[in-house]
């Protein structure tokens, strides 16, 4: 994703935007200015430094509250619902970038404060160990947060690759006969409690034109897998790219998977497998291949 990142000059040129040029000229420091933790109040204290009010620390005691992005808005519509409860009315609300708006395709957009990125995931890291308890100083855990961070790189790495730019088809050897790789494992994370799952997938197509490169076929599950994920959604990427990219007739998913978000948590019930699968094509319309891929994979 295209990174905007942003100087001081760059947000204080939009946060006047927001305003009137009579406001701007009066320099309203009665303003009570109360930015949402914790890039609110950095926009906030510019606001300040703007002479354009005064900075609040209570929601109760402000006039308008500020953050420096609104991204689902959802923390926009809780912050705007609190201040009905602890202001006794609804507060206007100000963001200079708000993605719901103006700023949709502003790629992912990086402010001055959080420059360098990797260190300040790394801090939220460390303060997710101080929320569980930890001695954040201990020997062992000295250089965890850096070693997170380094192992979402390979965890999450689907997000960074194009699957039309890595798949290799080839003319020559085309046949009209199914082809299935089976036993493919497999490593993904749970988006509903970031808990891995763990399994095997068996891909097959028939192909159109032109066949895949082995490979590609493990290689397309991992694009699919290596992101925040719902299994039924992994097999569901896999068959629809096969269909719409790679010309196939037929395609199928089957995926067997271990989820420790119900081993280690929830129904703690250890040996249980989750089994899903999609089918497109001729797999789906036509009973005979549907039994024959069936049978290839027992």
């Amino acid at each position: 994703m295209e990174k905007l990142y942003l100087q001081p000059n760059n947000i204080r040129a939009r946060i006047l935007e927001h305003f009137t040029v009579d406001d701007v000229l009066s320099r309203n420091e009665d303003r009570k200015i109360f930015g949402i933790p914790r890039g609110g109040v950095h926009i906030a204290y510019l606001m300040a430094e703007m002479r354009l009010g005064t900075v609040v620390h209570e929601l109760k005691n402000a006039d308008v509250i500020v953050d420096d992005i609104v991204d689902s808005g959802k923390t926009k519509s809780q912050f705007v619902l609190k201040s009905i409860n602890e202001a006794g009315r609804e507060l206007p609300f100000y963001a200079p970038y708000d993605k719901t708006k103006d700023d949709k395709n502003a790629g992912w957009i990086v402010f001055p404060w959080e420059c360098d990125e990797a260190g300040s995931i790394e801090h939220n890291v460390t303060r997710i160990l101080q929320f569980l308890g930890e001695d954040v100083n201990r020997e062992g855990l000295l250089d965890t947060p850096k070693r997170v961070v380094k192992s979402w790189g390979k965890l999450f790495e689907g997000y960074s690759i194009d699957p039309k730019e890595m798949i290799t088809a080839f003319k020559d050897g085309r046949c009209d006969e199914m082809v299935l790789l089976k036993d493919i494992e497999f490593y993904s994370t749970c988006e509903h409690h970031m808990q891995p799952f763990i399994g095997k997938a068996h891909i097959a197509y028939l192909p159109g034109e032109k066949v895949l490169g082995v490979s590609k076929l493990a290689r397309l599950l991992d694009v699919f897998a290596r992101r925040l994920q719902i299994q039924e959604r992994i097999g569901q990427q896999v068959t629809d790219f096969l269909m719409a990219e790679c010309g196939a007739k037929g395609a199928s998913c089957i995926i067997e998977a271990k989820h420790l978000c119900m081993c280690a948590r929830g129904v703690e019930k250890q040996h249980s497998v989750m089994s899903t699968s999609s089918m497109r094509g001729i797999f789906r319309e036509d009973p005979a291949a549907r039994a024959e891929l069936m049978s290839m994979i027992r």
